[in-house]
């Protein structure tokens, strides 16, 4: 292999693809991770949000699938915590293989699934619970599979998915290839992992070059109007709005829709079809405004999200991490804004110092955003 170009070595079909996705060249977490994940080694990488993950291990293990006679088993499962995250992988993996995939998720029809299986899937994208729950059935078989991967994987050994995380990773083969990733890699997850080699990329600085972070001041009662007046004066293409509070989201959906501004809510209560939905208006522009929670946006990967707007900050600084990773992707710049109360301005400040950030403190101003407007005392 080339190590200048980690895509030396694909098939001229794979490149092909790619070429139609506009990927021509790997990015630096793809150049470091493919060829260890080719040599079939197991690992964990760490690298920040908008960096090309998804890719740096699809690449060489479909890359190798391409070349398997067998296309009868099952030699691939993707592991993601959401619904949204697998589903975002599945396509991926379709956009670059003719291989047949499968997306099996919690809270989806089984019986559909099962037929979905029945067509000898090579390639296998969903949830934990549900994935053991058909190898339980001896639905899915894993005795053939070259590579179980843990997408954000941070997240997948938190205290509610712990449970189900071991138990898949137990059921294992040790001739399986193990491949853990995510933009946050703790002592936590290197603990559970215990041998595997860790790749920790360089910091590429994203948050810092490629988003303008701004913050805007406002009591609790006026955040939603605030809201409003930013979208309105920003113009906003295609924005993200967070919340931690999973009931604020149909909240913040239902002012804004009141107020004529054009938004759709994702939410965890909604059915799947509907949070499907609601992402491919989003995806596509026939929506620009998406109101959404940390739980259901966590590694959600729309290309040319211009502005990410907190609501509120989360307790998590990792959170705030991944909020903002959502804009400012594949080389592309964005606006990240808190609107926020004096308590939170604080908490904005002290992540300023931690992350090494610049924040500029912003109003709404005769129908703009502008610099705090000073006058002096005397006037």
């Amino acid at each position: 292999m080339n190590d200048n170009n980690a895509f030396s070595y694909l098939s001229d079909d794979i490149l092909t693809k790619l070429t139609a996705l506009n990927i021509t060249k790997p990015s630096n977490v793809q150049k470091e991770v493919m060829p260890i994940i080719d040599k079939g080694q197991n690992l964990i990488f760490q690298s920040e949000t908008g960096t090309g993950k998804t890719y740096a291990y699809l690449l060489p293990l479909i890359n190798k699938l391409q070349k398997d006679a067998d296309k009868q088993k099952l030699r691939i499962l993707v592991i993601a915590p959401t619904f949204e995250l697998a589903s975002q992988i599945n396509s991926a993996a379709k956009a670059i293989t003719d291989r047949k995939t499968a997306l099996i998720i919690g809270g989806a029809p089984i019986k559909r699934q099962l037929e979905l299986l029945k067509e000898k899937p090579q390639i296998i994208t969903g949830t934990t619970a549900r994935i053991i729950e058909l190898i339980r059935l001896k639905k899915i078989k894993i005795n053939d599979l070259w590579a179980c991967i843990f997408d954000e994987c941070d997240r997948m050994i938190k205290k509610e998915a712990y449970d189900d995380t071991f138990e898949l990773k137990s059921l294992l083969s040790p001739a399986t290839q193990i491949i853990a990733l995510s933009a946050t890699i703790s002592p936590q997850v290197k603990k559970f992992f215990n041998g595997i080699e860790s790749v920790i990329m360089p910091e590429e600085d994203i948050l810092q070059k490629n988003i303008s972070h701004w913050a805007i001041f406002a009591e609790r009662r006026d955040k939603i109007e605030t809201l409003r007046k930013f979208i309105n004066a920003e113009k906003c293409s295609k924005a993200l709005v967070f919340t931690s509070r999973a009931d604020q989201v149909e909240n913040i959906y239902s002012k804004l829709s009141y107020k004529k501004v054009p938004c759709i809510a994702l939410h965890a209560k909604a059915k799947k079809q509907d949070r499907k939905a609601a992402i491919d208006k989003f995806r596509c522009g026939k929506i620009n405004v998406l109101v959404t929670s940390d739980l259901c946006a966590r590694g959600l990967d729309i290309p040319n999200i211009s502005h990410v707007i907190q609501m509120d900050l989360p307790s998590d600084e990792d959170f705030f991490i991944h909020r903002s990773g959502r804009t400012g992707r594949a080389g592309k710049t964005g606006i990240n804004c808190v609107i926020g109360d004096e308590f939170e301005m604080r908490q904005y400040a002290a992540l300023e110092k931690k992350l090494g950030l610049k924040v500029f403190p912003k109003e709404i101003y005769d129908g703009k955003v502008v610099a705090p407007q000073i006058f002096d005392a005397e006037d």
